[in-house]
């Protein structure tokens, strides 16, 4: 598929996702909570805005360039995340409003049999509301809840105050839940030590420090700034050696590139590495590693080196990222672990945690991973295990030993909720 058919598609794709939610957004949060024709045009209109802005800054995130477009993909991204908790704050809302509905009409229902002969005693035709199906003077068609001559003011008063409670529940989580996301994607990463039992680890390495970041995602919503305070908190690790483990932007090289530029002030003994990511293949790997290479950034691509460490050696290896694959530059195992001395541990650095089933076919003792994001926001928590066999964490897979960092930054929407952003020093120690 060319890049203009792909583009297509993910446009049509997503004017329909959006045309949907907002329709029902708007009938749950405008339609169903007032009936003043003003605000029910004025819903509509805005609805229909967002429907077309939505994925106008989709678009423009994924293939405009990122230091233009701040401006539009803030707001457009904050939107969407607070439209997307709405909808599940609603859809958990929907099954007990639903109920509450069908028990005022029974109320309603049964209120009307029993008033049957009192009415037609006295039918006058001037009975207040539910003859006539008003409401101080208002057609029972505009009225929100079920429009029924069995429907009175009663009725549908708690109909309306039904409505008008869900809809503040709905939007007060929504909105402080999506605040709370955003100050703490925005924030300071967490600190994490770990400490990590290697086999055929010399014992003079037990202590060394391996600090790893990975997922800085640098773009419309992380620049420079986030850069220096990355490059400051791993420096304040005092770590041994750095490990950078893909997805750094979310970009190209040439509109990124400055923003980059505080990695060269990364500090340790044994320097910094880096591995591809999904991401960055989207926008010319080949021009990120070179300009990695320009900040002392040694991005190891399918190869491995050997650190000597205090009169002791570990073999530091890296893998590129499974999406190297469409570019022709796939993940290729033996070439980075074939052919090594086994007295030594190799520590991997391979960006997706699923890529651990074929490291642990080649021996590794340890790999370094991130993209998950540790789910980033709910319900992502639950969508990982479908394609990754670790959410974040330390875990052993196949005798390997995978630990996946949360990642120090994140992709769009930039929200994290129970999923906070962290940076790890990778303690190792003889076993």
């Amino acid at each position: 598929m060319s890049d203009t058919s792909q583009q297509a598609v993910i446009a049509g794709a997503s004017l329909l996702t959006a045309a949907a939610a907002h329709r029902y957004l708007y009938l749950r949060l405008v339609r169903d909570i007032t009936v003043s024709p003003r605000l029910r045009r004025a819903g509509r209109a805005t609805a229909a805005a967002l429907t077309v802005l939505v994925p106008s800054g989709v678009l423009a995130a994924e293939y405009a360039d990122p230091t233009r477009i701040g401006w539009l993909a803030r707001p457009v991204f904050a939107w969407v995340a607070c439209a997307a908790y709405l909808l599940m704050a609603l859809a958990v809302l929907e099954i007990p409003r639903r109920l509450a509905v069908r028990s005022l009409a029974r109320r309603a229902d049964a209120g009307s049999g029993t008033s049957t002969g009192v009415g037609q005693g006295k039918a006058t035709g001037t009975d207040t509301g539910t003859g006539t199906g008003t409401e101080t003077g208002r057609p029972a068609a505009e009225t929100p809840g079920r429009d029924s001559v069995a429907d009175g003011p009663w009725v549908v008063d708690r109909r309306l105050v039904l409505a008008r409670s869900v809809a503040l529940l709905a939007t007060t989580t929504a909105v402080a839940t999506t605040g709370y996301g955003f100050h703490r994607g925005l924030g300071p990463p967490d600190v994490k030590t770990v400490r990590i039992g290697l086999r055929r680890l010399h014992p003079s390495l037990t202590g060394m420090r391996v600090t790893m970041a990975c997922d800085l995602h640098l773009g419309p919503f992380f620049g420079r700034g986030h850069t220096s305070r990355i490059v400051r908190m791993i420096n304040d690790t005092s770590p041994d050696l750095v490990a950078i483990v893909g997805d750094l932007s979310d970009g190209e090289a040439e509109d990124l590139g400055p923003h980059a530029e505080p990695l060269a002030r990364l500090s340790s003994p044994h320097g910094t590495y880096f591995v591809t990511g999904n991401h960055d293949y989207r926008h010319d790997a080949d021009a990120w590693i070179e300009t990695l290479a320009g900040l002392h950034v040694t991005t190891l691509r399918n190869t491995r080196t050997l650190i000597k460490h205090r009169g002791g050696a570990i073999d530091l290896a890296g893998v590129t990222d499974v999406e190297g694959e469409r570019e022709h530059d796939g993940p290729d195992y033996h070439r980075a672990l074939a052919d090594r001395d086994r007295s030594r541990p190799v520590v991997l650095l391979a960006h997706q945690p699923v890529q651990v089933h074929r490291a642990a076919r080649h021996g590794v003792d340890l790999q370094l991973s991130g993209h998950t994001h540790g789910g980033g926001f709910f319900p992502g928590n639950l969508l990982v295990p479908l394609s990754q066999p670790v959410t974040a964490g330390l875990a052993t897979i196949d005798g390997t030993q995978l630990y996946v960092s949360r990642g120090a930054g994140a992709s769009v929407p930039p929200i994290r909720v129970g999923a906070p952003p962290d940076i790890t020093v990778v303690e190792l120690h003889a076993l």
